[in-house]
């Protein structure tokens, strides 16, 4: 339910996580994050489009706003996902959540890779992800690291994201009342 003018806008905050690995080797291959494409010597590996990003910040919106997680929206069992575009899953959801009275505030994105390189194509992300949850660029932030060569992200087996988002709206909960 939407909050009426004078009922203040109750915030929630969620955090997601995807990780996927890199398929073989192949010419011209890319990666997708956050709906950029991204030149590397492998795709990454998935029943959409792979881009942990998007799907990071998917799982980040839904349990902020208490409505479930990405399997229970787009399952890998469902042939209409065969290599779907993750930003459209992405603005999908934000529609949802706007109907149940929800709107994103700001999401934060930590990308964890050994390769590709995400800093030169950062602020494409921020403008990709701010057009596609309908928020300003400034309420995007998008950062990457890597393990320093610790573990499979480190081994350049594949890319991790991780994802808060602050979503606003809704009605301030009644109190909590113990069963007996």
């Amino acid at each position: 339910m939407s909050p009426s003018p004078s009922t203040p806008e109750w915030p929630r905050v969620g955090s997601g996580i995807d990780v996927h690995a890199f398929g073989a080797p192949a010419p011209d291959a890319t990666v997708v994050l956050a709906g950029v494409r991204i030149a590397a010597d492998a795709p990454l590996e998935g029943h959409s489009d792979a881009d942990v990003v998007a799907h990071a910040v998917i799982d980040a919106l839904l349990g902020a706003a208490g409505l479930g997680d990405i399997g229970t929206r787009f399952g890998v069992d469902d042939p209409a996902m065969d290599g779907a575009d993750s930003m459209r899953m992405l603005r999908e959801v934000v529609t949802e959540l706007r109907a149940a009275g929800w709107r994103p505030g700001n999401v934060d994105v930590t990308v964890v890779a050994a390769r590709p390189r995400v800093a030169p194509h950062r602020d494409a992300m921020r403008e990709a992800l701010a057009i596609a949850l309908g928020i300003a660029p400034d309420a995007v932030s998008v950062k990457a690291t890597t393990t320093d060569g610790l573990g499979s992200i480190g081994r350049a087996e594949g890319i991790a994201a991780w994802a808060v988002a602050l979503v606003v709206g809704g009605e301030r909960p009644g109190p909590v009342v113990a069963a007996e």
